[in-house]
Order: structure tokens, then C-alpha cells, then sequence
């Protein structure tokens, strides 16, 4: 199973990935900004998700709205 980025390129444990369009997340009145950067992300298992720490807390991320840089 390999996890993909909107671009194609491969996804891992511990990659930092940006974000492509404003997304807003559920459950909070917050939004996350394009160009947002998250480091050390978590793979799930869904290859279609990952793991983002923002702040104290936990998100999880479709892998369709970020990009590795």
C-alpha cells in the first residue's frame, strides 16, 4: 500500500506536506489556510488519509488537498 500525494509523489512517516486550498474542519470553527505546512505526519490505514498534529490536537487530512514539499 503506498500513500500519494495530489502530485503523485510517494508519502512517509515523518514527511512535511503543505496544503492546497482552504479547507475547513469539522467540528471546529477553524479553518486551515492554503499553504499551511505540516511536519512529521502520521500514515493511517487509509491510504487516502494522514495524520497532522495542529497545536495540541489531532487532525486527520485526505491526501487529495496536499502536496509534499
Amino acid at each position: 500500500m503506498t500513500t500519494k500525494d495530489t502530485n503523485g509523489k510517494e508519502l512517509d512517516d515523518g514527511n512535511t506536506v503543505q496544503v492546497i486550498k482552504d479547507l475547513k474542519v469539522k467540528g471546529t470553527s477553524t479553518t486551515l489556510k492554503r499553504g499551511t505546512t505540516f511536519k512529521n505526519i502520521r500514515l493511517t490505514s487509509n491510504e487516502g488519509q494522514v495524520e497532522c498534529r495542529q497545536g495540541k490536537s489531532t487532525i486527520v487530512l485526505k491526501t487529495e488537498f496536499l502536496k509534499k514539499t
